[in-house]
C-alpha cells in the first residue's frame, strides 16, 4: 500500500477533526514522493531508541502518538535530539503520523480502552463532549470518560485491576481514610496522559485516573473526598498501542503493524 493508503486508515480509525484546537495531529512528516509500506511501527514516544529500532525493523512508515513536532521548530541541526529524528526520517523518506487527541477522543479509543481497566461500567460518557464530536463520531465521543462501575469494589481492587490491566508494578495513589479503610467505590473519571485540568469542575467522582497531575490538584481532590490513581504520563497509554495495531492491521491488508519494544515513559520507580 501506499503511505496516503496508511494515513486514510488512520483519519477513519481516529478522525482528526475530534482533537484538540491546541494539539498537533495527523502527518507530521511526508515523503517526498508517494512512498511504498510494508511494515508500520506504532510507538507512544518517538525517540532515538525508537528511531533505531525503526530502521533495524525497516518499518516504512512511523505512527507516534505523541506529536514529535509540536511547537514552532525553529532550526534543524545535528546537536538538537529532535532535529535528528526530522532529519533521519525525511532523508529515509519515513512518513511520520500523530493520532495523539483524536485516539483519545474517538468512540472505542484511548479514553475507553482506559476506563475498561477498572471493571464494567454500566454507564460511560465524556467528560467534556463537543456538539461537533456527534457529527464526526457519534453521542459517545469527547474529551476523557466518566463512568460507573457495575458493582462498586473497595479501592484495592481497583488498584489491582489497573495494575494488571497496564502491566505495570506499581502505581502512585492519594485516598481519604474512608477509600483507604475498604470503603466502596463506583463513580469513576479517566484521562490518558495528563488529566490535571481536565478534571477541573468534575464534581461527586470518587476515583480519578490518568498519568500525572500537580501536587495541589491531587490534595485537593482528596480533600473533597476523592481518590487519585497516578500511573506516570506514558503508562496509562502504551496498552492501547496493541489494540490499534489490531486494528489497522485489519485495515491495512498485507502490512505488517508492529509495536516499538524499546518505547517506554522516561520514569521509573528504582
Amino acid at each position: 500500500m501506499l503511505h496516503t493508503d496508511v494515513v486514510s486508515a488512520l483519519e477513519r480509525i481516529a478522525p482528526l477533526s475530534l482533537a484538540a484546537a491546541w494539539d498537533n495531529v495527523g502527518l507530521l512528516v511526508e515523503p517526498g514522493t508517494p512512498r511504498d509500506v510494508q511494515r508500520v511501527l506504532l510507538t507512544i514516544d518517538l525517540t532515538e531508541a525508537v528511531f533505531a529500532e525503526a530502521m533495524q525493523r525497516e518499518a516504512d512508515f512511523i505512527v507516534s502518538y505523541h506529536p514529535p513536532i509540536f511547537e514552532g521548530v525553529t532550526r534543524l541541526v545535528q546537536s538538537s535530539p529532535s532535529a535528528r529524528l526530522l532529519m533521519g526520517a525525511i532523508a529515509a523518506q519515513i512518513p511520520i503520523y500523530s493520532p495523539h487527541t483524536a485516539l483519545d477522543a474517538v468512540p472505542d479509543g484511548m479514553s475507553d480502552w482506559l476506563l475498561s481497566g477498572l471493571g464494567n461500567t454500566i454507564v460511560s460518557r465524556a467528560i467534556h463532549p463537543a456538539s461537533h464530536f456527534e457529527e464526526v463520531a457519534g453521542p459517545a465521543a469527547g474529551v476523557g470518560r466518566l463512568g460507573e462501575l457495575a458493582t462498586a469494589v473497595p479501592l484495592s481492587v481497583l488498584i489491582r485491576r489497573l495494575k494488571a490491566w497496564l502491566d505495570l508494578e506499581h502505581v502512585r495513589v492519594a485516598a481519604p481514610e474512608d477509600h483507604a479503610a475498604g470503603k466502596p467505590l463506583r463513580e469513576l473519571a479517566v484521562c490518558p496522559g495528563a488529566g490535571g485540568s481536565l478534571f477541573k469542575g468534575v464534581a461527586g467522582v470518587e476515583l480519578f485516573v490518568t498519568g500525572e497531575m500537580r501536587h495541589h490538584d491531587v490534595l485537593a481532590l482528596v480533600a473533597a473526598g476523592s481518590s487519585v490513581i497516578l500511573t506516570d504520563h506514558s503508562n496509562c497509554e502504551r496498552g492501547y498501542l496493541q489494540v490499534l495495531a489490531g486494528r489497522l492491521t485489519d485495515a491495512l491488508d498485507g502490512v505488517e503493524v508492529m509495536v516499538a519494544n524499546s518505547d517506554r515513559d522516561p520514569l521509573r520507580v528504582v
